[in-house]
């Protein structure tokens, strides 16, 4: 068998619809390649969905506000009368899930955390790695929460949100470097 010449296939993201639901992706969002975005699923403008990450609107919708970053390998999905919704300026860590959930503008869901049907993270909040957020478990503005299950540890400080803050805008301007990547070819050694 022969070897491939010439550069790998470029990934492209897969945007797909599931029968009369078509996901609605505004012109300035940013879906990376390999990322999956099926059915009734919708993105603001200057949302960022990165590499590996799948954002499923089979049974429910998903509503994705401005300027949300969704970092790799996220997960978004939702149960018939649960949607999932983010804010403007949500950022979810890698590898986050959120499954019909409601998180508010501003707020952060840390690497690796999950948060469940019917639970809702208030605005600003910070919602620590790993942590897991049950079932319709509300979590106030402000706050910074963490364990299993998340409780919430204390008010967050000025240094706290500045930590955070910056976020959003940090990966709209990685969104603009991505947007330009070129793949390279690639041969096995």
């Amino acid at each position: 068998m022969s070897e491939p010449t010439g550069p790998a296939p470029h990934a492209v993201p897969y945007v797909a619809a599931l029968g009369v639901a078509v996901p609605s992706v505004h012109p300035e969002a940013y879906v990376a390649p390999t990322a999956v975005v099926v059915g009734r699923v919708r993105l603001g403008r200057a949302t960022s969905v990165w590499y590996g990450s799948v954002l499923r609107g089979d049974d429910e919708t998903i509503d994705v506000g401005e300027e949300c970053n969704i970092q790799d390998l996220c997960c978004l999905h939702a149960d018939p009368g649960s949607p999932a919704v983010l804010e403007d300026r949500v950022s979810l860590g890698h590898r986050a899930t959120v499954h019909g959930a409601h998180v508010e503008t501003g707020a952060l869901v840390g690497i690796g955390a999950i948060v469940l049907n019917g639970a809702r993270v208030g605005a600003g909040s910070l919602v620590a790695a790993g942590c897991v957020i049950g079932p319709g478990k509300q979590i106030p503005a402000g706050v910074l929460v963490a364990g299993i299950p998340g409780r919430v540890v204390r008010d967050l400080t000025d240094a706290d949100r500045d930590s955070f803050a910056r976020t959003p805008a940090n990966y709209m301007a990685k969104a603009v470097l991505h947007r330009t990547a070129r793949p390279l070819p690639y041969t096995a050694e």
